[in-house]
């Protein structure tokens, strides 16, 4: 017998999506953490020097980069990414959840959401 997928079901799901991003971003965060004050990270003495304004390929290019190497620094950003993440995947989850209902008023508005913060994402690195 095929049970039917309800609200309660969605919602649990959704909570345990949102708990499980949090730890994980925790979690990673931690790693980087410990392995940055691990590596003797030292605060710049002067924050002049720090650049400002690089391309995103650039930008992306050095995180894949450190992060490969396992620098903490690297380590940390994903942390933050996976924080972001979380509620993106949220809205993609709850998107497929109610194609399942059949629930097409909340499709229509999960996806203006989803573009909504895609569009945001992208036009952040267009500068």
């Amino acid at each position: 017998m095929k049970k039917n997928f309800t609200d309660v079901d969605l919602n649990r799901s959704v909570g345990n999506l949102l708990r499980l991003g949090v730890i994980l971003s925790v979690a990673t965060s931690l790693i980087g953490f410990i392995k940055l004050f691990t590596e003797g990270f030292v605060m710049p003495e002067k924050y002049t020097s720090l650049v400002v304004g690089t391309s995103s390929e650039k930008v992306w290019g050095q995180f894949w980069d450190s992060l490969c190497k396992g620098e903490g620094m690297a380590i940390i950003q994903l942390g933050i990414l996976l924080l972001i993440f979380t509620p993106l995947m949220r809205i993609i989850f709850a998107l497929i959840g109610y194609l399942k209902e059949k629930d097409y008023v909340y499709v229509v508005i999960s996806s203006i959401v989803l573009a909504i913060m895609a569009v945001s994402f992208f036009a952040g690195y267009a500068h």
